[in-house]
């Protein structure tokens, strides 16, 4: 399962001495409050009915644990069995406000972690033989705890080799490489002196709210203003919301309209090893920092550059590659929905296809307000698209939602109001098991005709809304990838507001409190929408998506709307299934995404590296080379020039038209093919339910 904790940004403090420091650490008054609030909401009106008693205590205490320590490289297993007095009491100590045993637990991880830095500069210090066959394993996540002291050493000393082995592939001097994991180790001890009661809170506190569910989060003060504050303004710098995990910030997702999206040079999940300032600047090293520095590096004037070497989730190995940024606003225009045409010749017949791409579910709620007559919806804003491509006389529609994160649930319904006479769009049910259906009322159909709908999984929320609907009412194929999976709804509540008088600023709690069902009455929650045909660079729920996530939600489902299909799908896709199949098989973009997947998937799986220094070299060429192989064998069949092994680390400040052509072919592999199944759709004989232009813009509900 996936562990993905969000860690505040921390204030620096005086440099005390560990045992000083430590010692402050101490829960203050309104942390008190806070937990005796939060208890009291999550119990009484959290979605998920959820008891606090010995058994979810036993549960928190393993996830503090975890959060503290995913990796299982901090703490021994004696350390474990001393904090199992705490197994059955700790639902007590939240209810009554005592946060002593979360306190006490953190000190002492504190404690453990300047032991391990100070063992790690000692270690480093001292020679390594790379000829020795061993393996690290840098993924503990799901091993067993180390049995002492010495087990712990044995662990360190292989992740310092490690750390030295990686830099020394990426051919850094032994000077730099010194000076680098010098000041890496050095920042370990620096942290524990930099934490704060309300950081110590906030972790605790959150361990008892992802015991229950994972969207249901606290915010402390600081991290509801400074940590907002800075994610807002990166946002304005790249275009990027990260995270901690481990010793990692994380891309978390790209923003659309941002410098980072428009790079097309950034994956989820992608880790944030370094920073540079400027076209030549110095890269530092941000392993083990606090997100809000790294932010702060990150983050700047617009039309500025900063550089960030990427490193892809799971590849211990990777030299990663260094992405050059021009600053930049987000601009607002690239997250509104696009139009374009695609021909796509099928034997004697050309079809003319057109593609919205709907990047989020938008809405200017401020230019309703007033009463703008011209202010901007994605309803709106597609509703011309589509007269506009009627006008150039399409045969057919592809929506794209690929990467759509979400956004306004009522621009999700009122969008299906575009393709349906009107009726149920949405139902949502809350804590209490009230029903509330959200419909389309507007019986004007703005657009007849046949329709894929582009999803993959990264597509969520009020996505998912739309394609379950317009798959419900037999009024689109969908295909690509199944979606994320994220069917819940979120309410956030100020706690001061339930306060005494007084109390100083509590901060807020964000809490799960409704949950998404489809028209057919199938949730969207875990599952998602499952394509109707699924595109084969589709990646493992068990890998990205709500079912990935530590307790979330199961799917459910509920008594269907009262609403009828259109019937203007095929009930047998098989011959066009083959086709898609035999198309993508024979096409050069797709065989190499699927190639790029089958390698992710490896990656993923591994646990552990040799510690050989030939036989890493010698893995780390191959994998180079066989993605230089698989990159040029798609650049060549685009008529581009094949790049060289030195451009895969290419650092030039601006793209070449070449890679910029390369990177909105790969962005399009999979809208052209959605286009041509629609193709296929349009032309190809169906003896179970005839999709022709005639027969979709009838229009009417089938009785």
């Amino acid at each position: 399962m996936i562990r993905s904790i969000t860690l505040v940004t921390l204030l620096a403090c005086a440099a005390l001495p560990f045992s000083a420091a430590s010692a402050a650490l101490t829960p203050k008054p309104e942390h008190s409050i806070s937990a005796v609030l939060v208890a009291k909401f999550i119990t009484q009106f959290h979605y998920k009915k959820n008891k606090l008693d010995d058994a979810q205590s036993k549960i928190i205490l393993t996830e503090y644990i975890d959060t503290l320590d995913p990796n299982r490289n901090i703490f021994t297993q004696k350390d474990i069995i001393s904090f199992n007095l705490y197994s059955h009491t700790l639902d007590d100590a939240i209810r009554e406000g005592n946060l002593t045993p979360a306190f006490s637990i953190y000190r002492k991880y504190n404690q453990r972690r300047v032991e391990r830095a100070n063992f790690a500069l000692e270690r480093l210090a001292q020679p390594f033989d790379f000829t020795i066959d061993e393996h690290y394993r840098f993924d503990r996540s799901e091993a067993a705890w180390p049995e002492d002291k010495k087990a712990l050493n044995e662990i360190w000393r292989q992740r310092v080799k490690n750390d030295i082995l990686s830099l020394s592939l990426s051919k850094k001097s032994d000077e730099e490489i010194q000076k680098r994991l010098g000041k890496r180790y050095e920042r370990i001890k620096t942290r524990t002196k930099q934490v704060k009661s309300e950081d110590v809170y906030e972790a605790f506190i959150n361990a008892y709210l992802i015991s229950i569910e994972p969207h249901t989060t606290y915010f402390s003060p600081r991290t509801s203003e400074n940590f907002n504050i800075n994610m807002r303004l990166s946002l304005e710098g790249i275009g990027a919301v990260l995270q901690t995990v481990g010793d990692y910030t994380v891309v978390k997702k790209t923003i659309p309209g941002g410098p980072a999206e428009m790079s097309g040079q950034f994956r989820s999940e992608d880790r944030i090893s370094s920073v540079g300032q400027g076209i030549d600047g110095k890269m530092e090293d941000v392993v083990g920092w606090r997100i809000g520095d790294v932010v702060a590096l990150i983050r700047g004037p617009k039309n500025t550059v900063v550089r960030l070497q990427l490193l892809p989730k799971g590849d211990e190995d990777s030299p990663g590659k260094i992405v050059t940024i021009t600053r930049d606003k987000i601009k607002l225009e690239e997250q509104h929905a696009k139009k374009s045409i695609i021909e796509v010749s099928n034997g004697d017949s050309t079809s003319r296809i057109g593609i919205i791409t709907i990047p989020t579910f938008y809405m200017d709620f401020e230019g309703a307000r007033r009463g703008d007559k011209d202010y901007v919806s994605t309803t709106r804003d597609t509703r011309k698209l589509l007269q506009a491509l009627t006008a150039e006389k399409i045969d057919g529609l592809v929506i794209n939602l690929a990467n759509n994160g979400g956004g306004s649930l009522p621009e999700a319904i009122s969008l299906t109001g575009l393709f349906i006479k009107s009726g149920p769009v949405v139902q949502v049910r809350d804590s209490e098991n009230k029903l509330d259906i959200n419909e389309d009322t507007d019986n004007d159909i703005a657009y007849r005709g046949p329709i894929t709908v582009l999803v993959n999984r990264y597509s969520a929320s009020a996505s998912e809304i739309f394609a379950g609907a317009m798959q419900d009412y037999g009024r689109a194929t969908i295909v690509g990838e199944t979606t994320y999976g994220k069917g819940t709804v979120q309410q956030v509540l100020d706690l001061n507001r339930h306060a005494p008088r007084n109390s100083a600023t509590l901060g807020q709690l964000k809490f799960t409190m409704a949950q998404f069902f489809r028209i057919n009455g199938d949730s969207t929650q875990n599952r998602g929408v499952i394509p109707d045909i699924k595109f084969p660079t589709a990646e493992s729920s068990s890998e990205l998506g709500e079912s990935a996530l530590d307790n979330a939600l199961p799917w459910a489902r509920i008594k269907a709307a009262n609403y009828k299909s259109y019937g203007l799908i095929r009930d047998d896709l098989s011959t066009i299934r083959a086709l898609h199949q035999a198309r993508t098989e024979a096409d050069k973009g797709f065989q190499y995404l699927r190639a790029q997947a089958e390698v992710r998937k490896k990656i993923l799986a591994k646990t552990s590296v040799t510690l050989l220094k030939a036989a890493r070299k010698e893995e780390r060429e191959k994998q180079r080379s066989a993605s230089l192989t698989r990159l040029n064998q798609f650049r060549t069949s685009i008529g581009l020039s094949a790049n060289k092994m030195s451009d895969l680390e290419n650092d030039s400040e601006v793209a070449s038209a070449e890679d910029e052509k390369f990177l909105e072919e790969i962005k399009n592999i999979r809208v052209k093919e959605a286009a041509a199944i629609l193709a296929d759709l349009i032309t190809q004989p169906d003896t179970s339910v005839k999709i022709t232009q005639n027969n979709a813009h009838d229009g009417g509900q089938k009785d």
